[in-house]
């Protein structure tokens, strides 16, 4: 599998990464249980810095596209196929279009909006 990195496009370095791989599961490319480049190796690799790879893979383990194990590597994960349908950004965005309306139909301003949403992201979330 051949990753690319157009350091001209308006998206993200950590988002293309994203697309490819996810492109390459959905395409079978890439199988459950294949290794992916270390961290590290992959940075080189594309001339990136390493902590915009690790921002990649961490977004795609937390969408169980991929799996670390530790010292022992990074892995297709192996329902990845099936997780790369769910587009979490994508179902973000719908939620929060739905909450923006219901708020503008009530008749909160866009900047109380705003000032609400950075007050509500910077409180700590509830314990578990």
């Amino acid at each position: 599998m051949e990753i690319t990195v157009d350091i001209d496009n308006p998206v993200p370095q950590f988002e293309q990464l994203i697309e490819q791989i996810k492109a390459a599961v959905t395409a079978g490319v890439l199988k459950p249980g294949d290794t992916l480049p270390s961290i590290r190796q992959l940075a080189n690799d594309l001339e990136l810095n390493s902590k915009t790879v690790a921002k990649a893979y961490q977004l795609l383990a937390r969408d169980s596209i991929i799996e670390t194990k530790g010292y022992r590597g990074t892995y297709v994960h192996p329902k990845a196929k099936s997780n790369c349908k769910f587009n979490l950004q994508a179902w973000t965005l719908r939620k929060l279009d739905e909450a923006i309306g219901e708020l503008r139909e009530a008749g909160v301003t866009d900047s109380e909006i705003r000032n609400a949403f950075a007050s509500a992201i910077g409180r700590q979330p509830p314990a578990k």
